[in-house]
C-alpha cells in the first residue's frame, strides 16, 4: 500500500503542480486583492523553480561528490542501482537519461577495480508485465563480453529500500566481502547511502550522472529554463524520500 500511495501522491508535490493549483484558485476567487497575491506567488514560484543558478547551487550542496577510491586492491563487488533503463516494445529494454550508472559500473569492472557487478532493479511501475530491468541489463553486459561469473542480478526490488534488502541477500549468498562500491546518480546517492547504512551494508559511494553545471559564472544561469523545473522534480522527490526514510528508520 505504501508503495502505491508514494507513486500516486508524489506528483502533487512538484512545483508545476503548485503553480497550476494556485492559478486555478486565482481564477475561482472573486476577491481582487487575493487574486493579485495569488498571481504574485505563482509568478515567484515560476521564477524561482526555473532559475538555473538557484538550482545548481542547491544541487551542488545536496549531491555526494565523486571522490578517488582509496583501496588499492579490487573491491569484491559494485552495486549498480537500477532506474537507468526502461521497458521498450516487445519486452525489450533501452537505456534512458541516467545510463551513466551502467557506464560507470561497467568501467569499474573493465578496469578491474571490482571483481563482480551486481545490477539491482526489478520493475518499479505500478502497472507492469514480467519485464525486469536487471535481467535485461545482464544481456547488455554479456554483449560487452562480461563473463557470467562476474554478473550478479537482483530482479525483485521496486524501490531503493528493496534494492538494499534484496542486494544484501544476493551478496551474502555469494559470500562476497564488504566494503562494496555503490553506483547511482549523484542526486540519489544521499538517500541511498542512508538506506544501505540502515540495512547494515558497508558501501563506498561512487556518484555519477551529475546534473549541475560547470560552476563557471554565466549570465545564462539567470535566464528562466523550463527544463530546470523538471530537474527540481527529481530533487524534491529525493528530499521527501530522505525525510520519510529518516522518520521510518528512527523509530
Amino acid at each position: 500500500m505504501f508503495f502505491i500511495l508514494s507513486k500516486l501522491l508524489i506528483n502533487f508535490v512538484f512545483p508545476l503542480s503548485w503553480i497550476v493549483v494556485l492559478l486555478i484558485v486565482t481564477l475561482m476567487t472573486k476577491n481582487y486583492k487575493r487574486k493579485q497575491r495569488l498571481l504574485l506567488i505563482s509568478f515567484a514560484l515560476l521564477v524561482i523553480f526555473s532559475n538555473p543558478f538557484l538550482f545548481d547551487n542547491f544541487a551542488k550542496s545536496w549531491d555526494i561528490e565523486l571522490v578517488p577510491l582509496k583501496q588499492k586492491s579490487p573491491y569484491s563487488c559494485v552495486i549498480v542501482l537500477g532506474g537507468f533503463s526502461s521497458e521498450g516494445p516487445n519486452k525489450t529494454g533501452f537505456f534512458n537519461g541516467t545510463c551513466d550508472r551502467f557506464i560507470q559500473g561497467l568501467k569499474l569492472l573493465s578496469t578491474r577495480q571490482v571483481t563482480h557487478i551486481l545490477i539491482s532493479g526489478g520493475n518499479g511501475n505500478l502497472v507492469h508485465d514480467n519485464f525486469a530491468e536487471s535481467d535485461w541489463v545482464k544481456t547488455q553486459l554479456k554483449d560487452f563480453n562480461v563473463p557470467d561469473s562476474s554478473i550478479l542480478v537482483e530482479d525483485k526490488s521496486r524501490n531503493t529500500i528493496e534494492n538494499a534488502r534484496f542486494s544484501k541477500q544476493v551478496l551474502e549468498k555469494r559470500r562476497l566481502s564488504p566494503p562494496y562500491l555503490l553506483v547511482t546518480s549523484a542526486f540519489h546517492m544521499r538517500r541511498s547511502l542512508g538506506i544501505f547504512k540502515n540495512s547494515n551494508i558497508d558501501v563506498v559511494p561512487y556518484s555519477c550522472n551529475f546534473m549541475t553545471g560547470s560552476g563557471n559564472f554565466s549570465f545564462d544561469e539567470f535566464i528562466p529554463d523550463v527544463y530546470v523545473m523538471a530537474k527540481w522534480n527529481i530533487y524534491i522527490k529525493e528530499l521527501i524520500g530522505t525525510a520519510v526514510n529518516y522518520l521510518k528508520f528512527s523509530k
